[in-house]
């Protein structure tokens, strides 16, 4: 198996690991100065050479020294200065026992240690033959003593024993290494997950609509995102007291930590701001620390108004149903009257009001039922200029138009996403209105259906524009508001529905006053997700 790889630049555990590894070496050789300079050497060994150990004591302990300044000063990587520092160790312990008599015991024993821990530092290759060279000295040394002197000599199981247990710990403290730097880079790794998860969640609370604040057992405020910033007026990140920010939240809060439960009201917390409603939650009982939840009161509003909208729309809905049945017999019964060839005019004439009128309440109830179930949108890529000249084409065949005119204006070949049973839904309701209301009096109306597809990049649009007197600003903006008419002929449905079905294929449906006079409903769309089409002018395909 080949050898896990290792960083070459020391990381700080290792740092930590070769301190005290030279920390060690330096107790070693004073405990082998000991040995060399103190009478009481002697009664621990036989010395044969006296002079030359005192000199390998004496040059082991001053670079010793050496090397523990530069654990901690030198820019050398630690698995190199460890290297360096377990081969001096190898020859101060070959040295030793070749000086001295009875000693092989106890160098062993310092040895090990060495051996294990230049094992936890070096890569793996250079930790065992480390180990392998200790293991070859001692069993040098035996050998050499059974040669020399085989009455004195050692036993040589006990030198293959020590040789044994030096390979053993270099091979598991590499393991235990090897499970330390894992398990770092694991740690490593967590804690970058963290961070980001951290700096996540703070980016996501900042840029929450909702405000968020938290203050501490004193109200004074510790964490307070853009939106709560804005609600509270903009103040200075130097006002940190909430009773000096927000009195009357400041109030609230207290009243809601004494126990008192009371229903939340609006309230403005400052000049221009909206009013919101405030919420609280102790976060700990051991920090005293509390979140305050600022939610715009109008979020509530148009909620309580969809909800609404909602409930109208299935009870307009079953209630169009039975409307529906009725009118259809109406309906039926006056188309038989009118086949009738004995009618007196006077007759005939009411009969064209009932059938007129059927048919406007058959358009109320086409409207509300519009309302009650949408269907959901399934766009494709729609070329909406050719879309719109067929619209027009077919609008005209179907609707007489009499005086009034109805035209397509497309640049080119534009393509967008959209349903086109969606779109043409739309489409009718914007010009029937056009017509209808975009007429200055006693003149024929005037409507345009103009598809522009803009500059590279940007979304194709489709206006409806007519030549009429326009809407006043103040009923402009209320136009797309549901059952909200200024016709007595009108449900108030049309130009809602329009703009639910044009949010529902991701379009957006505007009013736009026209300079000079006149309306432009603008629905801007997606642009198509074909990347190529037909130039048909060229013979070429080319990126759309």
């Amino acid at each position: 198996m080949a050898p896990t790889p290792r960083k070459s630049q020391a990381s700080s555990p290792q740092r930590r690991e070769l301190y005290f590894f030279t920390l060690y070496r330096v107790l070693e050789a004073a405990l082998l100065g000991l040995v060399a300079f103190s009478p009481a050497g002697e009664m621990l060994l036989t010395i044969r050479e006296p002079a030359m150990l005192q000199t390998l004591v004496v040059l082991y302990m001053a670079a010793s020294v050496a090397l523990l300044v530069a654990s901690y000063r030198s820019q050398m990587p630690a698995p190199h200065q460890a290297a360096i520092g377990l081969g001096l160790d190898l020859l101060i312990v070959a040295g030793t026992l070749s000086t001295t008599t009875g000693s092989q015991g106890g160098i062993a024993l310092l040895m090990l240690f060495n051996v294990g821990a230049g094992a936890l530092i070096l890569p793996q290759r250079a930790g065992l033959g480390f180990a392998s060279a200790a293991a070859i000295i001692v069993l040098a040394d035996s050998l050499y003593h059974r040669t020399v002197d085989p009455l004195n000599a050692r036993p040589m199981a006990e030198s293959v024993m020590f040789s044994v247990t030096y390979l053993a710990t270099a091979v598991l403290c590499e393991l235990l290494s090897r499970q330390v730097t894992e398990s770092q880079a694991l740690a490593e790794k967590r804690g970058e997950e963290l961070a980001n998860q951290a700096e996540i969640n703070e980016l996501v609370i900042r840029r929450m609509r909702t405000g968020i604040l938290v203050v501490d057992g004193d109200h004074q405020v510790r964490v307070c995102n853009e939106a709560a910033w804005a609600l509270l007026g903009k103040p200075s990140p130097d006002r940190k007291q909430l009773a000096d920010v927000a009195g009357e939240l400041h109030k609230a809060l207290g009243r809601w930590r004494s126990g008192r439960s009371e229903i939340p009201r609006p309230m403005t917390l400052a000049e221009g701001a909206p009013e919101v409603l405030p919420r609280f939650v102790s976060l700990s009982l051991t920090d005293n620390l509390y979140l305050i939840f600022l939610d715009d009161s109008r979020i509530y509003s148009d909620r309580a108004e969809e909800l609404t909208l909602a409930t109208l729309g299935r009870l307009s809905a079953s209630i169009a149903h039975e409307i529906r049945n009725p009118l259809a017999a109406i309906n039926y019964s006056v188309q038989l009257l009118e086949e009738a060839t004995e009618l007196p005019e006077a007759d005939r004439r009411l009969l064209e009001i009932i059938h007129t009128q059927c048919q406007r309440m058959n358009g109320i109830v086409q409207d509300i039922l519009g309302l009650a179930r949408r269907e959901r949108s399934q766009p494709e890529t729609v070329d909406i200029g050719q879309f719109a000249r067929r619209f027009v084409d077919e609008y005209r065949a179907s609707h007489p138009l009499e005086t009034d005119i109805l035209q397509s204006v497309a640049e080119r070949s534009t393509l967008a996403m959209a349903d086109p049973r969606h779109l043409h839904q739309v489409l009718t309701i914007l010009v029937q209105n056009a017509l209808t209301y975009g007429r200055m009096p006693g003149e024929p109306a005037k409507v345009t259906v103009a598809v522009r597809s803009g500059p590279p990049g940007a979304p194709p649009e489709i206006n409806v524009l007519d030549r009429g007197p326009g809407i006043p600003p103040g009923v402009a903006e209320r136009i797309f508001t549901p059952f909200y008419t200024t016709s007595e002929h009108g449900t108030g449905l049309g130009l809602y529905i329009a703009q639910q079905l044009c949010e529902a294929n991701q379009c957006t449906l505007t009013y736009q006053p026209v300079p000079g006079g006149g309306s432009c409903f603008r629905i801007v769309m997606p642009p198509g997700m074909t990347l190529m089409q037909d130039d048909t002018s060229s013979g070429r395909l080319n990126l759309a």
